[in-house]
């Protein structure tokens, strides 16, 4: 038995859950590669994956076996670029996942400079709000709000995440300037749309933590379009200053000061991460990718 490649079969359909998926990332009848992974429980002695005919989970044993393994797979892949790689001028494909704000107003204008400094890399850039999985999504780079996900990212904070709130001056003509957090419930909300639902307004007064948001006048996960509604003076927006700056500096957006500030979560120090697996950062590609990002973004953001 090839335990190597059974080993990468049994990876597959786990994560896909689906035997016929896998046997298609691999060219091989869903038959063939049902026996090497049954070879394989057969030799282990254990029952890794419960099947029926709609769907393929793990045991127990097997999500301790698939937890390793799935690793081990991970650090050899990696290991063998390295090698490949090693002292070697930066190429091949570098998969970058980014946030859609930051990657249509600060990623993608910089990765044009990238590519003329290493013209021997692809890019494959993926702009998206969803969470990607480093190593699994085969992504190399993922640049998100928030914090570090595990001890196994290595976490770089490129800049700060603050949120403040701004408003078209025609809206605060014709509904006034709120100077006060509860001032908002009188007023039209834009409410961007995060995976896990819109973002709401919350400030803390008196020690505890109240929802001061306004009534919304329109939820999406397109930050360009809600800016644009802002302009147009359709409600009060909460976004991160980065991306609001161009707007307030034109005078198209006014910043306002209200007490006590408005967030979007009771954790302090929000920042935007590059994210990338610790070993992989002896890849020249990821090596170049990195150090040409830190030093743009850290340097004027």
């Amino acid at each position: 038995m090839d335990q190597l490649r059974a080993l990468k079969y049994f990876v597959k359909v786990v994560e896909h859950g689906s035997f016929s998926k896998a046997a298609e990332l691999f060219s091989v009848p869903p038959s063939s590669l049902s026996r090497r992974v049954a070879d394989l429980e057969k030799s282990l002695g254990a029952t890794l994956l419960k099947r029926t005919t709609r769907a393929v989970s793990l045991t127990e044993i097997g999500q301790i076996y698939y937890q390793q393994v799935s690793e081990v797979l991970s650090l050899l892949a990696h290991s063998d670029e390295t090698v490949r790689n090693y002292q070697s001028t930066p190429m091949g494909v570098l998969n970058i996942s980014s946030m859609v704000g930051f990657g249509e107003r600060i990623l993608l204008p910089l990765l044009d400079e990238f590519r003329e400094l290493y013209p021997q890399i692809t890019l494959n850039i993926s702009l998206s709000d969803d969470l990607s999985t480093l190593g699994r999504d085969e992504v190399d780079l993922a640049i998100r709000g928030g914090y570090a996900p595990d001890e196994r990212v290595l976490a770089i904070k490129l800049m700060d995440n603050n949120f403040i709130a701004v408003a078209a001056p025609s809206y605060l003509a014709t509904y006034g300037v709120p100077v006060n957090a509860m001032d908002l419930k009188q007023h039209k909300g834009l409410y961007f749309k995060a995976p896990n639902g819109p973002t709401p307004w919350i400030c803390e007064i008196d020690t505890q933590w109240q929802d001061v948001s306004a009534e919304p006048v329109l939820i999406s996960n397109n930050g360009k379009w809600l800016v644009e509604k802002a302009v147009e003076g359709l409600g009060i927006l909460l976004m991160p200053r980065w991306a609001l700056k161009p707007y307030i500096e034109s005078g198209e957006l006014t910043e306002l000061t209200i007490m006590p500030s408005i967030k979007i979560t009771q954790q302090a120090n929000l920042g935007v991460f590059l994210l990338y697996q610790k070993q992989r950062y002896q890849v020249p590609k990821i090596k170049a990718a990195v150090d040409f990002l830190v030093e743009r973004v850290q340097g004027v953001y």
